[in-house]
């Protein structure tokens, strides 16, 4: 890993990285072995992940990765920009309807939602129409809701306020001011905070990170992206949480390893319990 940032630091307490592409790689390198960096993550503490898949050939690596590693658990949807490229939608749902319920080591439908920043308005119906699926399959099979939501806020919650959520979802990668975090919190939300949280231009997420109830936030990576400072725009990846996880303590005036303690019980019941 010496093209890659230095460890930090180990956590006092470990964490689990409840959103990361293991699968995805960047320019500066090729994507880590899963043991490689299932290892690296463990030593810094953050011993468990959940593993996203974006797409039908993502979501088929998460679960099997999840039923590999005791460490893994997968989510599995249609991310909002794919949803738009596909020829046949239906084919496709029905395909991650079968993953999804493929066992307990699936435990989320996402990432879903909508993003109007890659999309434009010639898919937003097919991205909605893919959202509000995701939002009924995680319901009917129980599983956990990971939403992603780029520039599309208000539209979100017009979706989820007129589907109804199911009993656990996540606001992946929580992008929204402290107005926002409160409309997702009254809704039953998880916020879930990223490297991003650490930006200098990020005084609106850092006012969103203080108001959350300690008991309803989530730490994730997105790796390989939206690495924290000090080594934003290199490859993200999970043994870098401490970086955002010491971050949102001083924001927050918390003690580490007591709010380290509090996420990783926060992502058992955001994530339907225990594993690993």
């Amino acid at each position: 890993m010496s093209d890659r940032p230095p460890a930090p630091e180990p956590l006092p307490h470990p964490v689990v990285d409840n959103h990361c592409h293991l699968d995805i790689a960047r320019g500066d390198g090729p994507a880590l072995p899963v043991g490689e960096a299932l290892a690296a993550a463990s030593a810094v503490g953050v011993t468990r992940i959940v593993q996203i898949g974006c797409d039908l050939p993502g979501a088929r690596w998460a679960v099997e990765a999840a039923a590999t590693y005791d460490a893994i658990v997968a989510g599995v949807a249609l991310h909002p920009n794919e949803a738009p490229r596909l020829p046949d939608l239906d084919a496709a749902m029905a395909e991650i309807e079968a993953l999804a319920a493929s066992g307990p080591h699936v435990r989320a439908v996402g990432e879903t939602g909508l993003d109007t920043f890659r999309t434009g308005a010639d898919g937003a119906a097919v991205q909605e129409e893919s959202f509000r699926r995701h939002i009924d399959l995680a319901k009917r099979l129980d599983k956990t809701l990971v939403i992603h939501d780029r520039d599309a806020h208000d539209d979100v919650l017009r979706v989820i306020d007129s589907e109804g959520v199911p009993e656990r979802w996540v606001m992946h990668c929580f992008s929204g001011d402290a107005g926002f975090a409160r409309a997702c919190l009254d809704r039953g939300a998880h916020l879930s905070f990223a490297g991003t949280v650490t930006f200098k231009n990020a005084g609106y997420l850092r006012d969103a990170l203080a108001i959350t109830p300690r008991d309803r936030l989530l730490v994730e990576t997105d790796a390989p992206y939206l690495t924290p400072t000090p080594h934003r725009g290199r490859t993200n990846a999970s043994y870098l949480v401490p970086l955002t996880m010491r971050a949102m303590a001083e924001v927050r005036g918390d003690d580490l390893g007591e709010l380290c303690a509090a996420v990783d019980a926060n992502t058992e019941v955001a994530f339907g319990g225990t594993w690993g």
